[in-house]
Parts: C-alpha cells; structure tokens; sequence
C-alpha cells in the first residue's frame, strides 16, 4: 500500500534534504542552495498571511476641535485648532479629518452666535443676571462710600438682589458710609451669626467717623449693613456694605447725612473730634437694664467718663478757634468742667438714686444751653438728640447720651 504524499504542495527535488540522483551534489563546506529554486518551498512552508499593519491614530486636535464646537465654548479657539488639526492629518496620515471639520463649522457659528449677542447685548445681560445670582443672594454688591441707592425691593431688610445708584440730593433708601472685607475670609463660610457680629462690630464706628455730628442724624435714621451669605460665599463675596437708612421703609433719606473731614472746616472738625471722645466713653455703658442691676460697674464706668472729659475740655482749650466762636466754646468747656464734677460725684454715689441724679445734672451740662450756643456759632446742629430713656439713667443699657443711632 502506497504511502499517500503530505498535504499540500511538494518541494520540486521530493521533500528530501538534498538533490535527486543525477543532480550536482553540494561540495564539501558549500551551503544548500537557498535561490531561486528553493524559493517555493519557503513560501509553501513559511508564513501563508500578510504582515500585520497597525491603525492610523486619531488626530488630539481634532478631538478637542469637536468638543469645544459641541459645547460652543471659546469658539476662535476651536476654529484654530480645527484647521490646525487639517493640516496634521494630510502630513501625517493619520485619522480624525471628519471631526476636525465637524469642530470647524460647529466653532464658526458659535463665533458668530456669540458676536451677535455682544452686539444686540444679550451677553451683558446673561452676565448680570450671574452676577446677581451669584453675588447678590442677601450678600452684598459694588457700592462705594459716599453713594446713595434705592433698594428694588423696597427694604434694607432681607435678602436684597440689586440696588439702583441714586443722587444723595434727592430722596433715597439709604447712604453708604463703609465697606470691607470679611477678616480671614480665605476658608469656608463662618455662618451668619458670625458674619453678623463682624457687621455690628466694625460698623457701628465706621459710623462715628463717617457722620461726626451726632446731633445731626435724624432720631429715625438707623445703621444697616449688606452681608455675604453662604451662597454668594462661594462665589467669592466677602464684602460687607455698612449704610444708613431709615427705619420706617415707607420713609427715606433727604440729602447726604456725611460730615467728617471732607465737609467740615477746621473749627467744626476740631469740636467734634474733641466731643467724640466723650462719646467714645458713653459707649463703654454697662449693658444692664437699671443702674442697680450693677451699681459697682456704672460706679467705674463714671471713673472712665470723668477721664473723657478732662481729655475733651483739654483738647477744646488747645484749638485756635474763629474769634466769633471763640467765647462760645470757652464757656462750653466750662459746662464740661461742671459736668466732670457731677460724674465724680456720681462715681462716690451711695446708692443707685444718688448716682442716676449727678448722672442727670452732668447730662443737662454737657447738651444744655452752653452746648447748643457753642454749636451755633460754629455752624453745626443745635437740636439735642432725643434717646429712647429720657431718663439717661433708666435705660435699657443700650442707647444713652452719645448714642450715635
């Protein structure tokens, strides 16, 4: 039985290792044969499929192209790389060519979309509607010192999302006197009590120095302020608007309510500096509801008072004054001096009567007849302010003489 040949096709000499008789034999150290005639054999045995060729990448600029002409965001940017990415693709060979041109012509109409709104100014809306979202939430916006505005809603009270900037001539809201920075505002929102204790903090004297004459505020006129919340927060706000307005929302401000440096002459300006620190004393009042609650602590605020008042008829003797205010303001001083005896006496005071009663006498002396006829002559106010006690020592240890608002 014959032997049946192996699959596929033969070497042309049989399949053995060396020629047919009859056929010249390789010589001794002569290598087989590896020409033209064993070329079929090494095709017939070797490797019957083609070479594995890799795939062309896809080209990165032309990728981004494409995102950035889906999302119609920074479309020159995506138009550049668009037809960047053209180029690359014919140098290189590589894939992406219908991306690239996809990118192209999504980024030229969202050029041109975009232009459009510049133009008919449905960006800038779009931009302000952010803003106030974002930052005007109950937090605070751009308004300068010295500005006046009217809330759109009506009240200072509440969440307030826009102001409009109006003449301080004219009828308004309210009248900026500060702003500033949240302290250590680089970490997360500290809440609103927080906030709010910083406001009623720093506020307060920014007001003193921003309306000197305290006998020109109106009885009606209270300190407000704007605050970041912990929306806008996130956005970056940390300003607080300290203002004045009025505290019935149906009433508003007339004329600017500023007297500092900026307004005032030399002699106005030395008098109320010298008054301020008699106020700056009337601040550091006990925090209770009747002088006996703590007799022992008004007894050591009057100590700090008779100070303040050496100190403020010292400094109204040192200034230069007009001769038409001069005589005036010498007699003032000698009021004070009168009031310092009272707070001295009220200071050694037995019992919370005896001291109410020096605090009354130093009280009609330091706004009496010789404050306002000091007053007149300089140009300033004259109408004593009117507190929530009229008895100045029965108060509810919250406004009392030189209470600013």
């Amino acid at each position: 039985m014959a032997t049946p040949p192996p699959f596929g096709p033969q070497p042309p000499h049989g399949g053995g290792p060396f020629p047919p008789p009859g056929q010249p034999q390789p010589g001794a150290g002569q290598p087989y044969p590896h020409g033209a005639a064993a070329e079929p054999w090494g095709r017939a045995w070797g490797q019957p499929y083609p070479a594995w060729a890799p795939t062309s990448p896809v080209n990165g600029l032309a990728i981004a192209a494409l995102v950035l002409g889906v999302l119609c965001f920074l479309p020159g940017i995506g138009l550049v790389l668009g037809v960047v990415a053209l180029l690359q693709i014919k140098k290189r060979g590589e894939r992406g060519k219908g991306m690239a041109v996809a990118g192209i012509v999504l980024s030229t109409v969202g050029a041109l979309l975009m232009t459009l709104a510049f133009t008919t100014g449905g960006a800038r809306d779009a931009y302000e509607g952010f803003r106030s979202a974002a930052s005007g939430a109950g937090g605070t916006f751009s308004v300068a010192k010295g500005e006046c505005f009217d809330s759109r809603s009506g009240s200072l009270e509440g969440y307030a999302y826009d102001v409009d900037i109006v003449p301080c001539d004219g009828a308004h809201d309210a009248e900026v006197f500060a702003s500033f920075a949240m302290p250590d505002g680089g970490g997360d929102f500290p809440g609103d009590d927080a906030v709010t204790d910083v406001a009623d903090d720093r506020c307060h004297p920014y007001s003193e120095a921003y309306a000197m004459d305290t006998w020109a505020l109106p009885a009606d006129v209270d300190v407000y302020y704007f605050t970041p919340t912990r929306d806008s927060w996130r956005y970056g706000d940390r300003e607080i608007t300290c203002m004045f307005g009025n505290v019935d929302p149906k009433a508003h401000l007339t004329g600017s309510l500023r007297q500092d440096r900026t307004t005032l002459d030399d002699d106005q300006l030395a008098f109320l500096e010298a008054d301020a620190i008699l106020n700056g004393a009337f601040d550091g009042m006990p925090e209770t509801e009747y002088v006996e609650d703590d007799l022992a602590g008004h007894k050591e605020w009057a100590a700090q008072v008779v100070d303040a008042l050496e100190r403020q008829t010292a400094a109204l003797r040192a200034h230069d004054w007009e001769p038409t205010a001069e005589r005036d303001v010498t007699d003032y001083a000698a009021a004070l001096d009168e009031a310092r005896e009272e707070w001295e006496a009220a200071h050694e005071a037995d019992d919370a009567d005896d001291f109410t009663d020096h605090w009354d006498a130093a009280h009609r002396l330091t706004d009496g007849s010789k404050a306002i006829t000091a007053r007149e002559a300089l140009g300033l106010a004259t109408e004593p302010p009117t507190y929530d006690d009229e008895g100045t020592g029965g108060g509810d240890g919250e406004d009392g003489p030189g209470a600013e608002v």
